[in-house]
């Protein structure tokens, strides 16, 4: 069943390929969406579909690339949009 899920993470998470941590991730699970850096040095990443697929996503995103490390994740499961076409590092 497709879903949807938006992520905060938290900690030493930009300057470190987290985006592109999460990219990888997600692409090789078929995931769609996006991860962007905010402003106050969290990055936010949005993604969607197959419920397993973003549960398996969210194990990766807890421990995130070598150089980070992750304090939070904050975790809200929304409806699917699909109206992405893959994953974007914005």
């Amino acid at each position: 069943m497709e879903t949807g899920a938006k992520i905060l993470v938290s900690g030493l998470v930009q300057g470190v390929g987290f985006r592109y941590f999460a990219h990888r991730h997600a692409t090789r699970l078929g995931l769609h969406g996006y991860a962007r850096n905010l402003p106050n040095g969290e990055v936010e990443i949005h993604v969607e579909g197959e419920r397993g697929m973003i549960e398996e996503f969210l194990k990766e995103v807890k421990v995130g690339p070598r150089s980070a490390m992750v304090r939070d994740l904050k975790i809200e499961w929304v409806e699917p949009s699909r109206k992405f076409r893959g994953f974007d590092i914005r």
